[in-house]
């Protein structure tokens, strides 16, 4: 039976797991038992997703990427190269916390910088931007720009990833024409 996905002869996809059509998996990645990937995605080069992860459709994740046991990433998220996601608060070496696992949630459409950390247990909301080497250590609402270490917000962003500049609480993008409504810290698309 042919596969409706491309996995590269270097990666190992452990069974069971479900891909979905169009999936592309890069060189030397491994995919562990029970993940859910769906349709579209590209996993890039030296990725490890642990088992039990679910990846929605048209996830892009860039190379040297590790997400771990606990990790949802929604539809139309972008992971870029060497962001990684932790699940456990307090590792330790000799001791098993496995029954830990605190779930960690992608919402739709976020990105995820090269070289950020997301720290479990948090959410990331949908269109949300994490800059560059950010370290996530607390929910992040939705459309929210998010820099630095700890994280700290510096703005809003528009689903197209430009900068939204708020007027009386309402921001029109520049580059899309998209509408936003700002209420206290909340931002909703009108």
């Amino acid at each position: 039976m042919d596969k409706d996905y491309f996995v590269h002869e270097s990666s190992y996809v452990d069974e069971p797991c479900r891909i979905g059509k169009g999936t592309k998996i890069w060189h030397f990645t491994h995919i562990m038992a029970q993940c859910q990937i769906g349709e579209n995605c590209n996993i890039g080069q030296n990725v490890v997703i642990s088992p039990e992860v679910v990846l929605g459709n048209n996830v892009k994740i860039q190379n040297n990427v590790s997400i771990y046991t606990g990790v949802k990433c929604e539809d139309d998220v972008f992971l870029g190269p060497s962001c990684v996601f932790t699940n456990v608060i307090n590792p330790r070496s000799h001791v098993s916390r496995k029954s830990e696992y605190k779930e960690t949630v992608i919402k739709r459409g976020a990105s995820i910088g090269a070289n950020a950390t997301v720290v479990c247990g948090h959410s990331i909301g949908k269109y949300a931007f994490i800059g560059a080497g950010t370290v996530v250590t607390k929910d992040v609402p939705d459309y929210a720009l998010m820099v630095g270490n700890p994280a700290r917000q510096r703005g809003w962003m528009c689903q197209c990833g430009e900068k939204l500049n708020f007027v009386s609480g309402q921001a029109q993008c520049a580059s899309c024409g998209r509408n936003y409504d700002k209420q206290q810290d909340q931002v909703k698309e009108v």
